[in-house]
């Protein structure tokens, strides 16, 4: 009989615990092995995420510096854009407000970088894609940053393009006692001389604490016609083609408790009240005789139809005296149009093969009885009758130019200058060209900015 012994017994238990330990201990190795690697993944997993974050905020506050430079770059071309269509000298002195398309261009792609530089914009680059047109409307700017995650880096970049395009509010009267741009002012339509002349008499009436309304302002004959089939009492509105608003000069102005002040203070402003019972209705005295087209054409009525600007060359001033008093459209609205078309070249071609001094397309010009389209009088009155239709159709002159270089088809679908590019930029050089030429649409420049991209 064998009799175990305590210490074999100790001995034996040493021995069953001994592997078991040697096995736990392996397994808590594994455990902490893991539980390392995973914390790592973790870790590395939370560099990349945040990497990836920083990355595409970079690559957020790229476009974002990219789109402000592209808009302030736009707005200092929109600030000086007329300066490139005032003459160089004025009686044979330099004229301080001519700035030429170097100086211009510059002015933008300044304040295009300096908006870059306060963004924290490392590289910055300024083009102009149709700088080599007489007057460059657009800017486009390009950034670039460095993210880097690790030793690895990336390259954001971003680009952003602005222009300047026809403000929406610009438009053109017809089919009344006045024919040319209006100026829009609550909302309400009138002549540019009208509108500032109001501009002037409202800051007045605020600073006395009276505020004026305008109920009513240009109405064209067709617009009467209605408001006369309403009520056919000419004591109370009067009958078509006998109506003054539809020379632009008139406003109906409110509301009650400023009549008294207007009694007392349009006339500082060039304004009367046209009739004693109407104390609403006043109208514009100075400079009225430009208005109204039943005056003839002897080139003082409308817009000043037979006033060739004089960026003009010589041989051309005659035929464009002569079609826009037959047609009845400004001269200098044609002729900044024949300068943007063709630079007054009477054999000038395009790629698209329009033809001639004012660009006609083949089937247009056949159209408008145009044989020869290189026959420059010929097309001058052919590019006005066309030009009469366009305004009629669309009753704005950024809408008639659109409709010229694009065609009415897009025009008539968005009511708007098309955003096509080469439409909006010959729309705003024309619009700058009849500013410089002293014949705005509306108080500025009939320009805003846009970003197109």
């Amino acid at each position: 009989m064998h009799v175990v012994s305590l210490a074999e017994t100790a001995s034996q238990a040493t021995r069953t615990r001994g592997p078991r330990r040697t096995l736990l201990r392996a397994e808590h190795g594994q455990a902490s092995v893991l539980l390392v690697g995973g914390l790592v993944g973790v870790l590395i997993a939370v560099f990349i995420a945040g990497a990836v974050a920083r990355a595409v905020g970079r690559d957020a506050a790229a476009q974002r510096a990219a789109d402000l430079a592209a808009v302030a770059g736009a707005k200092a071309m929109h600030a000086h854009y007329d300066r490139l269509f005032e003459p160089a000298f004025i009686d044979k002195a330099p004229n301080p407000r001519h700035l030429e398309k170097d100086a211009y261009l510059a002015l933008g792609r300044a304040a295009a970088l300096e908006v870059a530089k306060a963004n924290d914009v490392p590289t910055a680059t300024v083009s102009f894609p149709d700088g080599e047109t007489i007057g460059p409307v657009r800017i486009r700017v390009a950034v670039r940053d460095v993210v880097g995650a690790g030793e690895r880096e990336a390259t954001i970049r971003a680009t952003a393009e602005a222009q300047l395009g026809a403000a929406d509010d610009l438009g053109f009267a017809s089919g009344g006692g006045y024919d040319g741009p209006l100026a829009y002012r609550q909302g309400k339509p009138m002549r540019p001389d009208v509108a500032q002349a109001f501009d002037r008499m409202e800051r007045a009436a605020e600073a006395d604490g009276v505020t004026l309304t305008i109920n009513s302002g240009f109405r064209s004959d067709a617009e009467q016609a209605v408001l006369f089939a309403r009520n056919p009492d000419p004591r109370m509105v009067a009958p078509p083609g006998k109506s003054l608003h539809r020379n632009g000069t008139e406003l109906d102005i409110g509301p009650p408790a400023a009549y008294a002040w207007l009694a007392a203070n349009a006339t500082r402003f060039h304004f009367v009240q046209r009739y004693g019972w109407e104390p609403w209705h006043y109208g514009f005295t100075l400079n009225a005789g430009s208005s109204p087209s039943s005056t003839g054409n002897d080139g003082k009525a409308g817009v000043a139809r037979g006033a060739v600007p004089g960026f003009v060359p010589p041989q051309f001033a005659s035929a464009l005296r002569q079609a826009a008093q037959r047609w009845n459209v400004s001269a200098t609205l044609l002729a900044a149009q024949l300068y943007a078309e063709s630079n007054f070249n009477p054999f000038a071609t395009s790629r698209a093969g329009a033809q001639g001094i004012a660009q006609f397309m083949p089937g247009t010009a056949r159209t408008y009885g145009l044989d020869d389209p290189f026959d420059a009088t010929e097309a001058i009155h052919a590019q006005a009758h066309l030009m009469r239709d366009l305004l009629r159709q669309f009753g704005s002159v950024p809408l008639a130019l659109a409709a010229y270089n694009a065609g009415p088809v897009p025009v008539s679908a968005c009511g708007c200058v098309p955003p096509y590019p080469e439409t909006q930029g010959y729309v705003a050089r024309i619009l700058g060209l009849m500013n410089g030429a002293g014949q705005p649409l509306g108080t500025g420049s009939g320009l805003t900015v846009r970003l197109v991209s």
